[in-house]
C-alpha cells in the first residue's frame, strides 16, 4: 500500500472523538493456542527495538518453548535479512522502496507483507529549557537542509532566526540525526527535506534513544525521534504546516493534525496462495491483540483501532481464529 493510501485509510478508519484514547480497549484480548514452539528472530528498526523487546518478552511468558531473537540496527536492515532468510520478522519505522519490494518479487515471485502494528508521531525534541514553543515544517527545512527550497533559499542556523531573544538569539543551532541505517532518517529526509541532503555539520547518532540523550545535553541542540523516546532532558515541541501547530497527542496523530505522523510495520514473508507460517501467525495476532497493544503504549507509541486490527488479519488470514 502506498504510503499515501495507507495515510488516508488511517484517518478513514479512525474517527476523532473525546473518547478516542479508549478506542485500544476494543481490541480483542490474545486467544493462547496450544503446545507453540520455535525459534523467531527479528531483525530491523532500532526505532522499534524497545517495543519488540516487550513484545517479545510478553509472548514467551505466555509460551516459554519459543526463542525469539532481536536485532534492532536499522530499518534498512529489515529487507536483506528477510531476503536471505535470516530473519522471519522486519520491523521497520518506514515502508519499503519500490526496489526493496522488486527485490522480493524477483526471488519469491510475490511481495512482502507488511503489517501495521502500532502509530508512531516523529517528534522534533529541544532541550527541556529551550523556551520554543512552535516550528513549521518550512523552518524545519530551513534548519536540516544542506539547500532549502522554502523560504527563498535562506538557512537558519541561529535560535534567533526561529524567533528566541535575550540569551538564546546568538546560539547556534546544533542538529542532530539519526544515521543512514535508519527508516527514521529516510521518513525525515522524505517528509521534511524533499528527499535533499542534510547539512553536512548535522551530528549523526547511531540510534533513537541516542538522538534523545544527545539533545537533553545540549542546550542548543534540536534533533528528531520517535514519540516513545521522549524523556525528562528533552521537550517535544508542536508543528505546524499551516496556520496552526500541533502537539505530537494521541488525537492530533490519529487526525493527521501534526504533519510527523507514521505507521510502524512488521514485514513478514507470506506466499500469498499459503497459510502463514504458525509462529509468525501467532506472534503478530498476539502483536495485534489488547495485550499487545497494551505494550505498545507502554512503550511510548500509539495504539491500532479495532478496524486497522481485523483490516490486517483478515490479510493475512488470521482474523477467524483470533477470535
Amino acid at each position: 500500500m502506498k504510503l499515501r493510501a495507507l495515510s488516508a485509510a488511517i484517518a478513514a478508519l479512525v474517527a476523532l472523538t473525546a473518547g478516542a484514547v479508549a478506542l485500544d480497549m476494543e481490541l480483542t484480548p490474545y486467544k493462547v493456542v496450544n503446545g507453540l514452539s520455535g525459534k523467531l528472530r527479528s531483525v530491523g528498526s532500532d526505532t522499534m527495538h524497545h517495543e519488540m523487546e516487550l513484545w517479545a518478552e510478553g509472548f514467551q511468558s505466555i509460551y516459554p518453548n519459543v526463542s525469539i531473537e532481536l536485532v534492532g540496527k536499522g530499518s534498512n536492515t529489515a529487507p536483506p535479512a528477510l531476503l536471505s532468510g535470516e530473519a522471519q520478522l522486519g520491523p521497520m519505522s518506514r515502508q519499503m522502496t519500490p526496489d526493496e519490494i522488486a527485490a522480493f518479487q524477483a526471488k519469491f515471485g510475490y511481495k512482502p507483507t507488511a503489517v501495521l502494528v502500532a502509530i508512531d508521531a516523529l517528534a522534533i525534541y529541544v532541550h527541556k529549557d529551550n523556551p520554543l514553543q512552535c516550528i513549521s515544517m518550512e523552518q524545519m527545512e530551513r534548519v536540516f537542509a544542506a539547500d532549502p527550497k522554502s523560504g527563498g533559499g535562506k538557512s537558519i542556523r541561529t535560535w534567533g532566526e526561529l524567533g528566541l531573544t535575550g540569551e538564546w538569539a546568538a546560539k547556534p543551532i546544533a542538529m542532530y540525526s539519526r544515521n543512514t541505517l535508519s527508516g527514521t532518517y529516510k521518513f525525515f529526509k522524505q517528509h521534511v527535506l524533499s528527499g535533499a541532503d542534510f547539512k553536512d555539520d548535522i551530528k549523526m547518532q547511531v540510534g533513537s534513544e541516542a538522538v534523545v540523550s544527545a539533545v537533553g545535553a545540549d542546550k542548543s541542540a534540536i534533533g528528531y525521534s520517535g514519540i516513545g523516546y521522549k524523556t525528562a532532558g528533552v521537550r517535544a515541541v508542536p508543528l505546524s504546516s499551516g496556520k496552526s501547530c500541533y502537539d505530537a497527542s494521541f488525537d492530533n496523530t490519529y487526525s493527521r493534525k501534526y504533519p510527523l505522523a507514521r505507521g510502524l510495520y512488521v514485514y513478514l514473508l507470506k506466499d500469498p496462495k499459503k497459510p502463514i507460517d504458525t509462529l509468525s501467525g501467532e506472534f503478530v495476532t498476539y502483536v495485534l491483540s489488547r495485550d499487545g497493544q497494551t505494550q505498545a503504549k507502554k512503550g511510548g507509541y500509539y495504539p491500532i483501532t479495532r478496524n486497522i486490527r481485523e483490516h490486517e488479519l483478515t490479510r493475512l488470514g488470521l482474523l477467524a481464529s483470533a477470535r
